[in-house]
């Protein structure tokens, strides 16, 4: 499905380096004349906003370490520094902080708009495994650069979290005390999160690079869930696609700026604004919002390692997704049932955020669990049992006739669910 270059070298400097380094055309082929679905709707779109704001948060990201001291004695008061001494050092800040927020807003919509579509299903599912990569290095680089600005809720955040390896039999220990440094959370540990924190994006690029080849290679899905069958269902990426993904980033960037400039401190807490003292104990400690449906999971199990385990195996799940998800018709527009459980899923996701910002009292607790076996039963249980006891709609023979008719299809025009391969 990778598009052919139509790009033919004019200059003579042109085709001299066409013919040592095809760069032009290898771009052309992957971004300008790729082939994409013509029927591809603006949950679509998520995908070149992510790389938009990956983008953007290496950039002030480097900025920023020109600035940061990576010390316990320092980096609180650097991080003053940077926001009242530094030239727009608060708009580099709020930029960055904000921006990790709206990251992860996008990425929670491009996963759920994969699952919905089922992107994760043959021949996608080296993409989808790769995607989870890439969610689990930025869950690793958020929480590391949240440790950063040594404030009250970094450093107890860093202390509950990095103690809940001890819990893993025979190497929990050694983990814990590797990613300290020592014996407690100290100086050494905030120089491994800084170099971690600093590299980690890094890596996020090339496992982006490798995850945009794998969907080049097998073709983009598509809300049909129907592989294109001749040119007409498809049309070059650019410029049909390029504007559209422009128009969605302009629009996400209007409210990523208006968090940024406006209400900045509105996903952050307030306790990390006090420098960090490892004798005063925050009333209330939670991490980052985008955290807090894990949060809730491992706080549901009473066991400290049975809570661990809950709490990694709902990351560990998506890998498998593609094989425990039994349907053969790839998209949930056709699929009656599995519609209301996903929306029934996404419902339980958004309670476990929730309950993962309240305190571990027994009411909140109570329904953590409920939330929590619900999730899991989603992918252990109802998906597997759907393959088999749903009758999904007809399908569309192409996704020109879904295009035409509405995104309906008629018997006549309806091809078994097998033939979607």
């Amino acid at each position: 499905m990778a598009g052919h270059s139509n790009y033919v070298p004019q200059s003579a400097a042109a085709k001299w380096l066409e013919s040592r380094l095809p760069v032009i055309s290898l771009v052309r082929g992957s971004f300008v004349d790729f082939p994409t679905p013509k029927n591809l709707n603006y949950w679509w779109t998520f995908g070149g906003i992510l790389a938009v704001m990956l983008v953007a948060q290496i950039i002030t990201g480097v900025v920023l370490v020109m600035h940061y001291t990576p010390s316990t004695g320092a980096a609180f008061n650097s991080v003053e520094h940077i926001m009242r001494d530094v030239n727009f050092g608060w708009m580099l800040r709020y930029l960055h902080a904000n921006g990790a927020s709206m990251f992860f807003i996008a990425v929670y919509i491009h996963i759920f708009r994969g699952m919905y579509y089922g992107s994760y299903k043959a021949p996608r599912e080296i993409s989808w495994i790769l995607g989870v990569v890439i969610f689990l290095i930025m869950m690793g680089t958020a929480f590391m650069g949240y440790v950063l600005p040594w404030g009250q809720m970094s450093f107890w955040g860093a202390t509950v979290i990095t103690n809940l390896f001890s819990a893993i039999p025979l190497v929990g220990e050694a983990i814990r005390t590797w990613l300290w440094g020592g014996f407690a959370v100290d100086n050494p540990t905030l120089n491994r999160f800084f170099s971690l924190h600093y590299l980690l994006p890094f890596m996020i690029a090339g496992v982006v690079i490798l995850h945009v080849w794998a969907f080049h290679t097998t073709g983009n899905n598509n809300p049909t869930g129907v592989q294109p069958k001749t040119k007409q269902d498809t049309v070059p990426f650019h410029p049909y696609y390029t504007i559209k993904d422009l128009f969605a980033i302009v629009v996400f960037m209007i409210l990523f700026s208006w968090f940024a400039f406006y209400v900045p401190n509105y996903m952050g807490h307030p306790d990390n604004y006090i420098e960090a003292n490892p004798l005063v104990t925050p009333a209330h400690i939670v991490p980052e919002w985008y955290f807090l449906p894990f949060y809730a999971i491992l706080r549901a199990i009473p066991d400290k390692l049975g809570g661990v385990l809950a709490m990694f195996g709902a990351i560990a799940v998506l890998f498998v997704l593609p094989w425990l998800d039994t349907s053969k018709v790839r998209s949930g527009t056709y699929r009656p049932l599995f519609k209301q459980f996903f929306w029934i899923f996404a419902l339980v996701c958004v309670a476990l955020g929730y309950l993962g910002a309240m305190p571990a009292e027994p009411k909140y607790v109570f329904w953590a669990r409920i939330c929590t076996a619900y999730y899991f039963a989603h992918f252990l249980i109802i998906l597997p049992l759907l393959g088999f006891l749903e009758k999904p709609k007809p399908l569309p023979a192409s996704i020109s006739e879904a295009v035409l008719k509405g995104g309906s299809a008629s018997p006549a025009g309806a091809v078994s669910a097998p033939e979607i391969k």
